[in-house]
Order: C-alpha cells, then structure tokens, then sequence
C-alpha cells in the first residue's frame, strides 16, 4: 500500500508507473484505492463509476477498470457533503460529520473487493487517501492506516520534496502515528526531485535514522507525467502556461464543483490551442473562438455561482460577437430554459432559470445513467462515456449534437448552429472528434495522437521508476 504525507504528493501517478513496470514483467497487477474523493470519475467495465485514477492506473496494468478496484468514492456536492458511491452504485449523500459514522459500516464492503481483486492477481497496488498523519480522523479508517491493518498489507509512505518539507512532513507523519500504525510502513519514497540527488543522500539518511523506516527510493520529476490526466481538482491550479501564438483561444470558466474536468486535457495538449481556465474574480476572454461549460457535481449551485462571477454576461457578450459555446453533461444543463430538481437530487427540492441559449428543460432525477457510448456527430465518428443524472428536452432536440450507435439522437443545437450541449464525455480524447472542432473553429487539423501519447507516457514512467526504485526490493516488501 502507497500511502502519502498528504494530498497530490503523487501517489496515484506512482501506482501507475509501478503497474505498468510490474504488468510488463508478467505479473498479474490490479490497482485499489478502498476510498477516493473526486469528482472525476470513469464508467467502469462492469458497469459503475470509480475514480479517475483507478480507471488510468487499471490501463496501465492492461486490464479494465472493475468498480471493485475504488469501492467507495465520494464525489464532493458542498463544502460539507458529498454523493456517496458504493461499490460503482450511488447509495445516497452523507455530509462531512456523519460520513464519520458511516464509515465502520463500509468496511466490509472495501474488503470484500480487495478479496475479489487480490483472486485474480498476483499483485494489488493499494493506493491510500489525503494525508497518513490526519490521526484526528484514525478512528473507523478506511482509507490509510484502518485499511492496512485490516488487510493486513505493508505500507510505503510518499513524501513530495517539491513542495518543501519533505523532511519534516515524513518524521513528523512517524512522531503523530499509533506506534502499531508506524510498524506498518516498512519504507518511504521522496517524489518529484529536482537536481542533483547527491545533494539529498543525507536527507534520506536523516529521514532513515529518524524514523527507522527503509529508503526506498528518491524519484526524480518526470515531465512525461503532464501527459497523464489529473484526478486531483488541486490540478487546476497548476494550468499550463498561456500560449500567445496559438491558432485558437478556448476559455472554460472554473466553477467550484467542476467534475470530469479531463474532457479537457486533450485540448491544452494542443499545440494550436490556448486553453484559458477563469476563476471567479476574472473575466472570460473577450477573444475566445469558443466557451466550454464542463460537468458539474452540483450543476444548480454552480450555475449560481456562474451568475455570481459574471460569466453569464460575458458568455451573452460572447455570443453577440458570434462565438461559439459547448456545453458538457451539467454545462448542457446550464444552458437550457430551465433545470428542475423536484426530489432534491442536488440540494433543496426546486427549479431555477438556465441561461436560456438552448430551447430545452432538464430535470433531474435520481437514477445515473453510467455507460460507454459511440456514435457521429456531424459526420464524424466518436467514442466517450455517458455519467450524469437528468432527463433533457425540448425544441432544440430537434437538432441533435450526434447520433449514438445504438440510441439515437443525442444532445441538442440550437437553430444557428454556435451553442451545443451533449451529455457525451471523453469527447475531445478521439482524436477525430477533436480534429473537426479544431477545423470547425478555424484552427489546424490535429496532429495530435492523445491516447497513444498517454500509453507512452506511462511507459516513460515505467522506465523512470524502474531506473529509481529497486522494483525486486518493493516485491520482497509485499505480502
């Protein structure tokens, strides 16, 4: 089990590598994280959604993603509340303090997943949670040192020396532990090392001496890491540098309950394409060739806190200078008529205005729909994965954004053509799909082969780990 000092330390992109080395030595590798809190998630093989990490991590072991590898996944809809996700299914919401309690009663349901993987493979990967030292939240565990124990697995512990203090935040996580949880970790890792490692030979002796715990290894930055898509909504606030010269400005308005932000990882990966991501306090590019509303967890509140930042009027003023404007799963939601949530699915049972730049309602109801899809839209093939709950119609229907192959119309444009919504995600990762909105918008063809540029980089991290890490040495470690 890879646990760490805190949040984005780089566990999950650890797991990764690590599949990816061992699958490639012949061993049968299964990933695991027995609790995640994200709302980026994927539609899982058999049938659930899981977090993100799980289903890249579940790639780079060459298998498909099973909801069993992240049995419980909460996807954050307040600051203090969250949809609950048991096992792939939504069981309902829990807010920050009773989750507290709930959490006794999810164990066996972790565990009984972690039987299920452990059947078929000769390695699982364990993934933990935020921060082992978060010894205020020990009690009925399920995520770090509560699931180490209970499965009975040994636990590396990450620290990121790029963000400073690795150190102090390695020593200090043995000072704050139960001495029965520190007798789990038989290890450590520094990540994300810049420099000479001859500078920090007596770090990683000091950290050794101070806690007892084995130096496993000192792992230095990876750049072929950016290719991988981001779980963390932490992510965001590293965006990629502006792109003065690109061909094409694309603006996305950063609300707080974002989900499924990855659709766009595809697009800043664009060598013609400036991807600019708004927070509130600042203005949507008056040059943008388009605007991308992307999912939402909580798709009411965030269309509230749309209208408070500004950004309704700057996309009405957007599209009064013939701007073109896409919305994704809650984005298409937004920008209907009306959104209605008569059995408070979200929040408060109710209903409020959309934006109004599509002819359709939405209402919400309780049942996810979770599945794979393929179809064309303007011709053009595609394949992505529907996640979302809500029901939409309207006039606008009449024009669907595509064609599923099964299902039918899907989506909806509005009569001149420049404001689409569809429910489809994964859009811009095929590469055609995003070649023709390229060309659609006045840009280049892409060049780009994105999915075969994140199968590389995991090799690339495969062979970084491999070079930095004493992989026989981790195997001798598991139990």
């Amino acid at each position: 089990m890879f646990q760490g000092t805190g949040s984005d330390v780089g566990k999950s992109v650890i797991v990764a590598g690590l599949a990816r080395a061992f699958t490639d030595r012949g061993l049968r590798v299964r990933p695991f994280k027995p609790q995640n809190m994200s709302n980026n998630a994927a539609v899982a093989v058999d049938g659930g959604e899981i977090g993100r990490a799980q289903a890249l991590q579940a790639r780079a072991a060459r298998v498909p993603p099973s909801v069993h590898m992240n049995p419980v996944l909460l996807k954050p809809q307040s600051m203090t509340g969250a949809q609950l996700v048991v096992q792939g299914r939504v069981t309902g919401q829990a807010g920050a303090a009773a989750y507290q309690h709930m959490k006794p009663g999810l164990m066996p349901a972790v565990l009984d997943s972690h039987r299920r993987l452990s059947a078929e493979a000769d390695l699982v990967l364990v993934e933990g949670a935020g921060s082992a030292s978060e010894v205020n939240l020990r009690a009925n565990d399920i995520a770090n040192m509560g699931f180490a124990r209970a499965a009975e697995v040994p636990v590396v512990l990450i620290g990121d020396i790029d963000r400073g203090g690795v150190i102090a935040s390695l020593v200090g996580t043995q000072a704050v532990l139960d001495s029965a949880d520190a007798a789990m970790i038989r290890g450590f890792i520094v990540n994300r090392f810049r420099g000479d490692p001859t500078l920090f030979a007596d770090g990683m002796a000091l950290i050794a001496a101070r806690t007892g715990w084995e130096a496993l290894g000192l792992v230095p930055h990876l750049l072929d890491c950016a290719r991988l898509p981001a779980e963390d909504a932490l992510a965001l606030d590293h965006a990629a540098p502006r792109r003065p010269g690109a061909r094409l400005r694309i603006a996305v308005p950063i609300l707080p309950h974002i989900a499924n932000f990855d659709d766009l990882d595809p697009l800043a990966a664009e060598p013609a394409v400036d991807l600019v991501r708004v927070r509130p306090g600042a203005a949507l590019p008056g040059d943008a060739d388009l605007i991308i509303l992307p999912g939402s967890k909580s798709t009411i509140a965030d269309l509230a806190a749309l209208r408070d930042a500004g950004f309704d009027t700057d996309i009405a003023a957007h599209i009064r200078r013939g701007g073109r404007v896409l919305g994704l799963c809650g984005g298409y939601q937004m920008l209907g008529r009306r959104i209605a949530d008569p059995d408070g699915v979200e929040g408060p049972a109710g209903s409020v205005a959309g934006l109004g730049l599509l002819d359709v309602e939405t209402e919400l109801i309780g049942e996810k729909r979770l599945s794979a899809v393929s179809g064309r839209a303007e011709g053009i093939p595609f394949a992505g994965y529907e996640m979302h709950m809500g029901r939409t119609e309207g006039p606008d229907r009449a024009r669907p954004f595509a064609q599923l192959e099964p299902g039918g119309a899907e989506g909806a444009t509005s009569p001149d053509g420049r404001v689409t919504g569809t429910y489809v995600h994964g859009l811009f990762t095929d590469d055609r799909q995003r070649s023709a909105w390229l060309t659609r918008l006045g840009g280049p063809p892409s060049e780009l082969a994105y999915e075969a540029g994140v199968e590389a980089a995991l090799d690339a991290l495969a062979r970084h780990l491999e070079a930095h890490l004493d992989l026989d040495h981790l195997l001798a470690l598991a139990r």
